[in-house]
């Protein structure tokens, strides 16, 4: 059997951690916006649906409940605009990082079989097609791209790390040219309900598809708009042709999500104004820490949507992970998403209010 480390990457955050301990240091404390993990409680609603499916001794259903399908299925058809989604068109998942870690394998690609995501990407789609032992290449334009065998493309807007949105008529030139050449679209749309300076579009939006989910399945995670990350609640929706055979497979694995959280999800859904509360965070904290890192003399590309600020001192990104580092503030270097990324950082906005706060009053001495 081969070394883990002949298959995978280095896992890119054990890198920082000589510049947490920097941070640490800092007399009035570490600002860690390394890291897009809500810091903000979990609604009272969502805490006592998962409280009152408490009792629950059996097994669950990699399917879900009937209830659970119906929340996906409605808030689909609600808030991306799709039409006429049935149980067939959804799948809940244990998070949405399980789902692109082993999507590549669970669709059976192999050696010979290519895989392809965004130039500045989250690492687990490369981890994804590593696991699968597939061939994987990174896209600017991936309607560039040679079709020969590129069994499964990913799409992700409102992108992480950069806050980049894809148009609707982006969008809908990706997939008339992935349909034209036979490439399974899975669009990662975790951030979509956190657009700033963009509305972003799903894949399953009617004036993107045609009105068909032939060849398409998009992804979309509870952890950033309920914060949910602790629960690993998330779903697919799409095409019922790949979704039939991924549920045969992940009940075979055993990849069903807690009867709990399944409840949990399923109040978390039914309720827009716990999402929009916590946008207004996000947003006032956004405001903030734009406006210091700008007086501090960065430059914020994209960013338009999503949790993070795309920024650069135009230096090396681990320059400036120490430079900022010794401030007290912890930030993620861009070249974790990429050689693209060498140049910029990752500012999450995932701290608390006072927090965020302390770093925008350090950035502006």
């Amino acid at each position: 059997m081969s070394a883990v480390s002949d298959r995978l990457p280095t896992f890119p955050w054990d890198k920082l951690e000589p510049y947490k301990k920097t941070a640490a240091a800092h007399p009035d404390g570490i600002v860690d916006l390394s890291v897009g993990t809500p810091v903000d409680p979990v609604p009272e609603l969502i805490q006592k649906a998962l409280i009152d499916a408490a009792d629950s001794p059996g097994y669950p259903t990699v399917w879900g409940t009937p209830a659970l399908r119906d929340a996906i299925t409605g808030w689909v058809e609600r808030r991306l605009g799709a039409r006429d989604v049935t149980h067939r068109h959804v799948l809940p998942i244990v998070g949405s990082k399980e789902l692109v870690a082993w999507l590549p394998t669970q669709l059976g690609l192999g050696p010979g079989d290519r895989v392809a995501f965004p130039r500045l990407a989250y690492p687990t789609y490369e981890v994804g097609a590593r696991l699968a032992r597939a061939e994987y290449e990174a896209y600017d334009d991936p309607t560039a791209l040679d079709p020969a065998g590129l069994r499964l493309l990913w799409l992700n807007s409102p992108s992480n790390p950069t806050g980049k949105v894809l148009s609707k008529a982006e969008l809908t030139r990706i997939v008339a040219w992935a349909r034209e050449h036979g490439v399974l679209v899975v669009s990662d749309e975790c951030y979509l309900e956190l657009g700033w300076e963009a509305a972003p579009v799903s894949v399953l939006h009617p004036d993107v598809n045609g009105g068909s989910y032939d060849g398409l399945v998009a992804v979309h995670s509870l952890s950033k708009r309920s914060n949910l990350a602790g629960y690993r609640a998330a779903f697919l929706a799409g095409d019922p042709e790949v979704l039939g055979p991924l549920l045969e497979i992940r009940k075979h694995g055993g990849m069903m999500t807690s009867a709990p959280t399944q409840a949990a999800v399923v109040a978390a859904l039914g309720d827009d104004e716990h999402v929009r509360v916590q946008r207004e965070r996000y947003a006032a904290r956004r405001a903030v820490l734009r406006e210091a890192l700008l007086g501090h003399g960065f430059r914020i590309e994209h960013s338009e949507a999503s949790l993070y600020l795309w920024a650069t001192r135009d230096e090396s990104c681990w320059d400036t992970v120490a430079h900022l580092a010794e401030r007290g503030i912890l930030v993620a270097p861009g070249d974790f998403y990429g050689p693209a990324g060498e140049r910029f950082v990752r500012v999450a906005l995932t701290a608390t209010d006072e927090r965020v706060q302390s770093a925008a009053a350090r950035l502006k001495r």
